[in-house]
Formats: C-alpha cells, sequence, structure tokens
C-alpha cells in the first residue's frame, strides 16, 4: 500500500529534490569538514542573502543574483587570502559579514522582509516547483560527477597543500574550482533548509561519519546515508506533524551526532583508522 503522503505532487517533488540535495551536500561538506574551513558553507550561505537582496532590489530572479554573488565573493576571498596572506577563518569571516551586511543594507532599501525572502531564510522545500526539482536534479548530478572526477586532487591538497603543489598539482586553479563548485552547492540547497541551516546539512552527517573511524569511502557513504535519511525523515514527520522541514532535518541530524558521541563514549564505536586509507 502506498502512504498518503506520496499522493501529493508536492510531497514527490520535495523528497526527490531534498535526496538530490542531501548527496551533493554531503560530498562537499566531507571536503570543508577535512579542510577545516566547516564555516565556509555558513559564509557562502550569507554571501548569497547579499544575493538574493540584490535580486530582490534590482527585479532580476533572486537565485541568479544569489549563484552570481556567492561565487563571485568566494572566488574573491579565496584571492584576498592568496595575495594577503590573511587565515582561512578571517577570510570566511569577511564573506560572512560582507554578504549579511549587504544584504540587510538592500532589504531596507525595498521596504523590508518579504515572504519571498523569509523562504529562502527557511527553506521552502515543499514549495518547490516542478521546474525547479529539474533544474535541482540537473545541478546535482553534474555537482556529483565533478566531485568524483576531481575527488583524487581534492583529497590530494586537503591534507597536504604543499606536497600537491610539489607534485605538480596546480592547486590554485584547484581552490577556485572547488570554491565555484561549494558555492553553486550552497545556493542550490537553500531551497531545502534555507540560508539560516545550511552549514548544518553540510557539516552534521560528515562529522557524525567521521565518529565511526573509517576510511574515505566509508565515511563518504556514512554521511550520504545519514544526510538522506535525515531529509527524507523530516520532510515526512513535517506532513504529519504540519512543522517546518527544515528545523526538523537539522534537528534529526543533530540527534544522530549525539547518538553517534554516546555510542563512541560508552565504547560501542570501535577504534579509528585514518581518514585517507581506501580512497
Amino acid at each position: 500500500m502506498i502512504p498518503e503522503f506520496l499522493g501529493y505532487a508536492f510531497m514527490q517533488r520535495g523528497l526527490i529534490a531534498g535526496a538530490a540535495i542531501a548527496i551533493i551536500c554531503s560530498l562537499m561538506g566531507t571536503f570543508l569538514v577535512l579542510r577545516r574551513q566547516s564555516l565556509f558553507g555558513d559564509a557562502l550561505s550569507h554571501m548569497a542573502f547579499g544575493g538574493i537582496s540584490v535580486g530582490l532590489f534590482t527585479g532580476i530572479y533572486p537565485l541568479w543574483t544569489a549563484y552570481a554573488v556567492s561565487i563571485l565573493g568566494a572566488l574573491g576571498m579565496t584571492k584576498l587570502r592568496k595575495s594577503t596572506k590573511i587565515s582561512g577563518d578571517a577570510a570566511i569571516a569577511v564573506l560572512l559579514v560582507s554578504g549579511f551586511g549587504m544584504g540587510v543594507l538592500l532589504i531596507s532599501a525595498t521596504g523590508g522582509f518579504s515572504i519571498d525572502l523569509f523562504s529562502f531564510l527557511f527553506g521552502s522545500i515543499l514549495l518547490i516547483s516542478n521546474t525547479d526539482t529539474i533544474l535541482v536534479l540537473i545541478i546535482s548530478a553534474g555537482l556529483t560527477i565533478s566531485l568524483v572526477m576531481l575527488r583524487k586532487q581534492l583529497l590530494h591538497f586537503t591534507f597536504d597543500e604543499e606536497q600537491a603543489r610539489v607534485s605538480g598539482l596546480n592547486v590554485d586553479r584547484l581552490n577556485y574550482v572547488f570554491v565555484a563548485i561549494a558555492g553553486i552547492t550552497v545556493i542550490t540547497s537553500m531551497r531545502l533548509v534555507g540560508i539560516l541551516l545550511i552549514s548544518a546539512l553540510i557539516v552534521l552527517p560528515n562529522i557524525t561519519s567521521m565518529l565511526f573511524g573509517k576510511g574515505f569511502k566509508q565515511t563518504v557513504t556514512a554521511s550520504i546515508s545519514i544526510s538522506v535519511f535525515s531529509v527524507i525523515f523530516g520532510i515526512i514527520l513535517s506532513y504529519y506533524f504540519d512543522l517546518a522541514p527544515s528545523g526538523i532535518i537539522v534537528m534529526i541530524s543533530v540527534a544522530i551526532l549525539v547518538g553517534a558521541l554516546a555510542a563512541k563514549y560508552f565504547g560501542i564505536i570501535g577504534k579509528s583508522m585514518p581518514i585517507q586509507r581506501a580512497v
């Protein structure tokens, strides 16, 4: 017997798009967490807030301006960090406050917050259209293929950037490609959990999977499984309890992390092994 919620088109679209977004967030989040740039997704989402505000202010479709502003901001931050030797966390902070400040300024100039802006801030996966669902699937497939093809190079410069440079890898170009992919991932994921919670979807499943202390492939597999479960189960619970999907998704991810920490504390999870193994 088919569950009741699957009889609604908006639930079908939400579940399909949500699963696709969960996969790309897990893949991108793995590299961000390993590079100790967990807040990079948060900074990009705040830059996206500025981009959306530009769209609302100029009358351009907000997602397009969000893509442009976030990617340009991320590339500019990377260039700034390379040329001025600003630390990574300081550069992320600059990106975060710049985007949020620009957003607040433009929103105040347009007369305050609107329903459209709130949907971007807190997510609106159940309101996604057929066109947006197809767009999410296409972008998610492209990002997944890109990350899988670049995984060895990304891992090489993630664990030892200087050694990667010595071995002949074009680290600077790879950095720019990486931040561009991260920017696209964040903007695509906004429809699921919103600007304010996007970093949770990127970081929490990966932190949880790393507690199991397995190799890279097993860690990625566990992260994707946790992320997809959180998203699917969160959307289903939001239907039955009439609550915001984004909040439920994040709290499920938090609950799984707490459970993993408890298992680690009581010795249920075994000894760790270097994540570099099994690449």
